[in-house]
């Protein structure tokens, strides 16, 4: 993998440090996982093996030195709401289960020893670090539309005491490839004519001037398309359809 700095290759996956905490964001290899969801899927709402989940999940674990026990997550619905964590949620991430799981759309904590997870298999995964906390961000379109980015970095603002924030944007569909309707590239035209060539939108360009307008200065892209990418090397959904896998953006404090 070709990464610009901050970004560093971590193994089979993709690091990033920032002032107050890291962050990782998986690649498919690495794991367990047979047929379209090789290796290292990370989803539950698929139809793997959840034995085969578990282990993925605790080898994410292994890898960022947290136990996926303490990891914070929720049901994902590309929706804009945010939870601010004191605690790892229940049932715990490390069981392959979602059971009766709030949903939210990123994970904020101030919390030492907690990570925040979300997975994406196109959508973006956003890190946001301060010296006061840290969030992760699971942001697809709609998600973009509806201000999920706005509500993390306030989530994150309020939790960290007002520390400076990083963003740090990982792998996820690209402008190169993520092709939408008419109706989609005007509901974004307030970002500018630039968001788009044609009708491929560029959903990290919005991502990067959405955490500009919240007051982050500092921002990072990985710069690598989940779609054209090596097929070994991420899920896509749009790619593959949905017998595909998830991997995951994960932070935490250091």
């Amino acid at each position: 993998m070709r990464l610009p700095a901050p970004f560093v290759e971590r193994d089979e996956h993709i690091g990033v440090s920032l002032p107050g905490g890291h962050a990782v964001f998986t690649t498919r290899r690495g794991g367990v996982s047979r047929g379209p969801f090789a290796s290292l899927n990370l989803g539950v709402t698929v139809a793997d093996d959840p034995a085969a989940v578990a282990e993925n999940r605790a080898r994410v674990g292994e890898h960022v030195g947290i136990p996926s026990t303490r990891f914070a997550h929720a049901r994902q619905v590309h929706g804009s709401d945010v939870a601010v964590v004191t605690e790892p949620s229940t049932p715990s991430w490390s069981t392959a289960e979602l059971g009766d799981i709030g949903s939210a759309d990123g994970q904020v904590t101030a919390e030492l020893g907690i990570a925040t997870v979300v997975l994406t298999a196109d959508c973006l995964p956003i890190a946001l670090v301060s010296r006061g906390g840290v969030a992760m961000i699971h942001a697809g379109w709609r998600g973009l539309a509806t201000g999920v980015i706005a509500a993390g970095v306030a989530a994150l603002r309020e939790a960290g005491d007002g520390a400076p924030i990083a963003a740090a944007i990982g792998p996820g569909a690209g402008r190169c490839c993520y092709e939408v309707s008419d109706e989609l590239i005007e509901a974004f035209a307030v970002h500018g004519p630039d968001v788009h060539d044609g009708r491929n939108l560029d959903l990290k360009l919005i991502a990067a001037r959405q955490l500009a307008a919240a007051g982050v200065d500092e921002r990072h892209d990985a710069a690598l398309c989940t779609i054209c990418a090596d097929p070994s090397l991420f899920f896509s959904h749009r790619r593959d359809g949905p017998q595909t896998g998830r991997q995951a953006g994960v932070a935490w404090r250091s």
